[in-house]
């Protein structure tokens, strides 16, 4: 699966599991850590778990597993690393906090609503 279906993916099953103020941002002009972030809000640590196991369960019936995931232990923002693609699943007021999109405010965003469900 190339990079695009991955961050696509994840768009639509974040979407489809009412994940919030879901983002794609291209970074791979700006930085060489990844080629896309994208970012989705969840209202508690649950549903933030929840989120991130569906995304992993999604992708891993395409055969592909993230290198590394961080934050499932707190469930205020799991960062799943799939290389060129950096998903960061936040509870609201973490995502508030930390802003990523304020410090990457250089990344272009990307359209998503060919693939969202709730549109």
């Amino acid at each position: 699966m190339n990079i695009d279906k991955i961050w696509q993916s994840a768009v639509h099953t974040l979407d489809e599991h009412k994940a919030a103020d879901i983002k794609v941002l291209s970074v791979g002009s700006i930085t060489s850590i990844a080629d896309y972030f994208v970012i989705a809000s969840g209202n508690s640590s649950t549903q933030v778990r929840s989120l991130a196991d569906y995304v992993e369960e999604k992708l891993a019936k395409e055969d592909i597993r993230p290198l590394r995931n961080e934050g499932y232990q707190s469930g205020d923002w799991i960062m799943l690393d799939y290389g060129d693609v950096l998903i960061h699943v936040f509870r609201r007021e973490t995502r508030d906090f930390y802003d990523l999109e304020r410090l990457w405010v250089d990344a272009t965003d990307v359209d998503i609503t060919p693939y969202m469900i709730q549109q």
